[in-house]
């Protein structure tokens, strides 16, 4: 599996970093460090197509601006390993870049997780998963409710991270260039 996403700013990893390795020491959960660089996720596809997917994030990231996101909360993902996130608003901006970057990828790769769909896909920032229950969890948004979660992140790349043994690191960074506009965000699909 390879993940297309984009690392957050120094700043931000640190503040994930504080709350991931908090989420450790007081609740042992370390599942989440398996990806050791705070991110958000936006597509998840299958190794085959990495040459390819290589290629088409360097030309995306070439023609695309940085921008903003911005967090707010806590939220969960429920199950019998339920995930904790920090939520991240779906702006038109978001989700043009998100349905733009799907677009392309379809080109190149046919197993896109339906998780990442552009009608279902949940942008976030994970701070457990994988080694939770719903009863550490429940004790975890206890432990983080005593904090703020509205940030503001600048996102200036595109990242492949491919697992390398037990760990998720990264396989290619591509920069996004220029700053962000009032107008829309624009990738093309073409190879032009």
């Amino acid at each position: 599996m390879v993940a297309i996403v984009s690392l957050l700013d120094d700043e931000h990893s640190d503040r994930m970093n504080q709350l991931i390795y908090g989420l450790e020491r007081e609740f042992g959960l370390k599942e989440v460090q398996k990806t050791p660089f705070p991110h958000i996720t936006w597509l998840t596809v299958n190794d085959g197509s990495l040459p390819n997917l290589q290629r088409t994030l360097g030309h995306a990231a070439g023609i695309c601006c940085r921008f903003r996101i911005t967090t707010n909360g806590l939220g969960i993902f429920p199950g019998e390993k339920p995930v904790l996130y920090i939520p991240i608003l779906r702006t038109s901006k978001v989700n043009q870049f998100h349905r733009q970057l799907h677009k392309a990828v379809c080109l190149i790769s046919q197993e896109i997780s339906a998780y990442y769909h552009p009608e279902v896909w949940v942008p976030h920032l994970s701070l457990a998963l994988g080694d939770t229950t719903p009863e550490i969890v429940s004790q975890a948004v206890l432990y983080l409710n005593r904090s703020n979660y509205h940030w503001k992140i600048e996102l200036d790349n595109l990242t492949l991270l491919t697992k390398n043994g037990d760990l998720f690191l990264k396989n290619g960074e591509f920069p996004l260039v220029g700053v962000e506009t009032k107008d829309t965000i624009k990738l093309t699909t073409s190879g032009k």
